[in-house]
């Protein structure tokens, strides 16, 4: 295992591809999901990559985390897939160049209920980023805490998967089961979504407990987790309640130069794709 290191991030070259769409995703809440999203879109936004950010989650952690008003969230991410609103009317500019977002609101949380009876259900979200997406470099989803229709909608319409997890003691256990959903999606719906990566967040070197589960998640999953671990740091704690990512709230601090680096891992990812 590697800690963040201060690895300068090489922006690639600009294409005229399809935005690669990526989805943040684990049913277990609090290991980092959100705050994974915020700061690797804005890494990648600070090299110059246009970046947008979809809120799947009604609680709307992403859209608070990176300073939407609440008053600027009026078309949001539940009109475009159940009302079918156009994407490009919901997605507010952000106060970082080339970051994005289409914020989340509480009508989001019936939203499970209300797509049982759409046809295409499931792809709601696919044709939706295909009518707008373009001209993004990477579209970031920030799925819900669970495994359902929403979290379906966002599997379908990626290309890959990025998983946060818990340095817990029942991390494995839980992935297991997001393991088992993105293999059914692949299967019925997306046959080309993969598992981008696995994140170990909240990593507390003082503690044997997060090397015995970082040790097991390698393990298990191999070249799939990413060498860079997120630590346990107060300042990526603080930094959503502030508005901002902790990149923007303190560069310096440990959080902040762990997702630095680990842009610059996917970003070499991306590389060996293309």
């Amino acid at each position: 295992m590697t800690d963040a290191e201060d690895t300068p991030i090489s922006a690639p070259a600009r294409t005229a591809r399809p935005p690669r769409i990526i989805a943040l995703a684990n049913q277990k809440g609090g290991v980092g999901k959100t705050t994974t999203a915020i700061n690797l879109a804005t890494a990648l936004a600070a090299i110059r990559q246009k970046v947008l950010i979809v809120d799947l989650d009604p609680q709307g952690n992403a859209s608070t985390g990176i300073g939407i008003a609440k008053a600027k969230r009026a078309v949001n991410s539940y009109h475009v897939l159940i009302q079918g609103a156009p994407l490009k009317s919901a997605i507010v500019p952000t106060e970082i160049p080339g970051l994005d977002i289409v914020t989340s609101g509480i009508d989001l949380s019936g939203a499970e209920l209300e797509l049982v009876d759409f046809e295409r259900r499931e792809y709601r979200l696919k044709d939706m980023l295909k009518q707008g997406a373009e001209g993004y470099d990477y579209v970031f989803i920030d799925c819900p805490p669970a495994l359902g229709l929403l979290t379906v909608n966002a599997l379908v319409a990626a290309d890959a998967v990025l998983v946060p997890l818990q340095c817990e003691f029942f991390a494995l256990e839980g992935v297991s089961n997001l393991v088992r959903t993105i293999e059914r999606v692949k299967k019925a719906f997306n046959p080309a979504l993969e598992i981008q990566g696995i994140l170990l967040t909240m990593f507390d070197r003082r503690n044997n407990l997060s090397d015995m589960v970082a040790n097991d998640v390698r393990g298990h999953f191999g070249a799939k987790v990413y060498k860079t671990v997120i630590p346990r740091n107060v300042r990526v704690s603080e930094a959503p309640s502030h508005g901002r990512p902790v990149i923007v709230y303190d560069m310096a601090c440990a959080g902040s130069r762990a997702y630095l680096h680990l842009a610059s891992e996917v970003i070499h990812q991306e590389r060996l794709i293309a």
